[in-house]
């Protein structure tokens, strides 16, 4: 099989912030052509779960997303911080974005948003039988509304494209199949 892997041959950073950071490589194809300006976005990695309450109910979350200027409907989920491992994120999340505990979770896919312009990559799970614990432990500029539903209410959500976040319908396809429910 033909090698289609290129090679870097420099890096630039561009911009360097707290959520995102622009670099352009200077990259050598496989046949020998250059290609002096590739801008590469890095983002940390990210994970998200469809999480299942006690009850049997899918949380997911309600919250305003500036870029697009959308009321976007959501799994919970977020930011793996540095040293954090995926699993450990993911239950933080849960636990800050949605009050409830979650003993059980099951890594069941790794994506990217695109693997074109941006080099993470996002951690899905299924969490099961979550406990509400606390009261939502949000950061500074989250306001997030939490709500249940039923997997037939999410399959509707999905059918009417009511969920915009393109990892999280990710997410519920891969859940929804490993559930049967495809």
């Amino acid at each position: 099989m033909r090698d289609l892997k290129w090679k870097t041959l420099s890096s630039k950073y561009v911009h360097t912030g707290a959520w995102a950071t622009l670099r352009v490589d200077t990259c050598e194809l496989p046949d020998g052509r250059i290609n002096p300006a590739y801008y590469v976005l890095e983002y940390p990695n990210w994970s998200n779960a469809v999480a299942f309450t006690e009850e049997g109910e899918i949380l997911l979350v309600r919250q305003y997303r500036h870029a697009a200027e959308i009321i976007s409907l959501e799994l919970p989920g977020g930011v793996i911080e540095t040293g954090e491992k995926p699993e450990d994120a993911i239950k933080r999340e849960l636990l800050e974005e949605t009050g409830y505990q979650f003993d059980e979770v099951e890594q069941i896919a790794i994506v990217y948003a695109n693997p074109a312009t941006g080099n993470n990559h996002t951690y899905c799970y299924i969490a099961k039988n979550g406990k509400k614990v606390q009261e939502l432990d949000l950061d500074e500029h989250e306001d997030i509304i939490v709500e249940e539903y039923t997997v037939a209410e999410v399959k509707q959500l999905l059918a009417d494209n009511k969920i915009a976040q393109a990892l999280h319908c990710t997410n519920l396809f891969y859940a929804l199949m490993k559930l049967g429910e495809l």
